[in-house]
């Protein structure tokens, strides 16, 4: 069995480092998940004036998420929170009210940043939002990734062999979290 995972860079910079991230989390992740970036850069703002009739762009991330059996976060923080423009799509995604794309999906989060707390805080706060929305999180490991430029190749290779261990528990616990939740809530 393959597993889809959609994921979410929370980082709309050129230069994210949630981007290299993401492709070392794909490059340590086990076989049987296959992954599909969920674009976020495109989405007007939300407003319940779209509620009747969705733009063609938030109509592309419903169908997005929907076409995956889980989701992966990999967000910075911003002002102690989550960027805007992740905040924006989880809206869109959220609504309209009784169309909740997160309902029941399984969900991970994890971030890094060049700071001590490690995307601590923007976690939590992503956090709650998906708990508001329904999603059934992986709890546990939590990862909170202090980025290291030197530990990571430009294709996503991680080349240092603590920060592998570290990326390849998670994501393989991430993994058992998808199998376990699609085994009592498939999708």
């Amino acid at each position: 069995m393959v597993y889809k995972v959609g994921y979410f860079v929370g980082s709309l910079s050129s230069t994210s480092i949630n981007r290299v991230l993401s492709k070392a989390l794909i490059s340590v992740a086990p076989e049987d998940l296959e992954f599909v970036e969920i674009p976020i850069g495109n989405l007007p703002l939300y407003s319940p004036d779209f509620d009747s009739d969705f733009p063609p762009e938030a109509r592309a991330l419903k169908d997005a998420i929907a076409g995956a059996q889980a989701v992966l976060f990999v967000t910075p923080e911003y002002n102690r929170s989550i960027p805007g423009a992740l905040k924006n799509a989880l809206d869109w995604a959220s609504r309209p009210w009784g169309q909740n794309s997160f309902h029941n999906v399984p969900a991970a989060v994890i971030g890094a940043t060049p700071g001590q707390i490690g995307t601590a805080l923007a976690q939590q706060s992503l956090r709650g939002v998906l708990s508001f929305c329904n999603a059934q999180q992986m709890t546990a490991p939590e990862a909170y990734i202090r980025f290291n430029p030197a530990a990571y190749g430009p294709d996503g290779d991680v080349l240092d062999e603590a920060t592998r261990t570290v990326l390849a528990t998670f994501m393989q616990e991430f993994r058992d979290h998808v199998e376990r939740v699609l085994t009592v809530l498939p999708r």
